[in-house]
């Protein structure tokens, strides 16, 4: 059964060309050009991707991912000229999985889907992963901390399972952004925000973080 991929953007030639190059790698696309048209058609057909313009006419990008949070964990990958790291923060607090800088390539937007669709697969069919208060069951994509259970983006989902895959080891830059995004050496900067929003969701403090631990030079580290 081809993934279906909803795009919600509202300038049409945009639109066309990103649906014929979703089209041309095997994807069923589904489109809508406003934001409460892109909630509806996400409701009514449950999407394996959504890709979310932030400016859109009739809502901000930002009030369709709240509205589409509300009621399902797919990821959601947003395109926006924004490139700043403040509004990336912002947004995957709002809880999107992945912040695509307008313009890219086709060839970058079609990695970054294929990613998400690989986190939100394999997050169906890994057995439960247990470390300290940490409880990670990836056939409901679900996560305790101290049996209190919280939210995670699929990225951040993606983070915490390698991380829980070798508790008390060392997991180097390098296999983590292999790992999580392939082979693409730039995503230093998306690793240190994700790391950073997963230490919100699951540290009691932050800014003195005691289970995600930085090794400098090398990786993070989940203390057990």
């Amino acid at each position: 059964m081809k993934e279906k991929i909803l795009l919600i953007e509202d300038e049409k030639p945009i639109r066309k060309m990103l649906s014929i190059n979703l089209e041309s790698e095997g994807y069923t696309v589904l489109e809508a050009d406003s934001g409460k048209e892109g909630v509806q058609v996400c409701a009514r057909n449950l999407p394996d991707l959504v890709l979310l313009d932030l400016m859109l006419p009739d809502m901000q990008g930002q009030e369709v991912l709240r509205m589409l949070r509300e009621f399902t964990v797919v990821p959601v990958i947003v395109l926006s000229a924004v490139s700043s790291e403040k509004s990336k923060i912002e947004l995957l607090d709002r809880g999107a999985d992945d912040y695509l800088t307008k313009p890219f390539s086709p060839g970058e937007l079609l990695a970054r889907v294929r990613v998400g669709l690989r986190h939100a697969q394999s997050s169906k069919t890994e057995s439960v992963l247990e470390a300290g208060p940490i409880r990670l069951d990836p056939s409901d994509r679900t996560v305790q901390i101290r049996g209190n259970q919280i939210h995670l983006t699929p990225t951040e989902f993606a983070i915490l399972a390698l991380l829980l895959q070798y508790a008390g080891k060392t997991v180097t830059r390098e296999i983590l952004i292999q790992t999580i995004w392939g082979s693409n050496e730039n995503e230093t900067g998306s690793l240190r925000v994700h790391i950073n929003q997963l230490r919100k969701k699951i540290e009691t403090s932050a800014a003195m973080p005691e289970l995600i631990l930085n090794e400098p030079g090398v990786g993070y580290r989940l203390a057990v």
